[in-house]
């Protein structure tokens, strides 16, 4: 990642074209556009663009975003396997039985967003 990222900023002002990086430092792509429920203040990902096209990162996957840098909580591998944004693009998988199990720690974390969203604790 380069170093000076700039300060924090919220995911209101992100300005399309931010570089994004993986976990380790390494450029994945950019910022094409943010996706939220501004009235509601929802932050629910970021559309990149990459050298594989357009990838949807959801909100809970993205570490930190700065003037100049946004950090995702995903290797770089994991990366490769984002899906393409949809029109609702929360779904990660089209088919969840398809590929690998769900972890333990995967579905701790997709129950307590769940559990977060219902009860209003974004």
């Amino acid at each position: 990642m380069q170093d000076d990222v700039g300060d924090p900023i919220s995911y209101l002002v992100l300005a399309p074209g931010t570089p994004v990086y993986a976990e380790g430092g390494r450029a994945v792509g950019k910022v094409k556009r943010v996706l939220a429920v501004e009235e509601k203040d929802i932050f629910d990902g970021i559309v990149i663009h990459t050298h594989h096209g357009e990838r949807f990162v959801d909100a809970d996957r993205v570490g930190a975003i700065h003037e100049r840098a946004v950090a995702l909580r995903l290797s770089e591998e994991a990366c490769a396997q984002l899906p393409e944004p949809e029109a609702n693009p929360g779904v990660m998988r089209d088919d969840p039985a398809a590929g690998s199990e769900t972890t333990l720690d995967e579905l701790g974390h997709l129950t307590r967003r769940a559990w977060n969203r219902l009860s209003g604790k974004y």
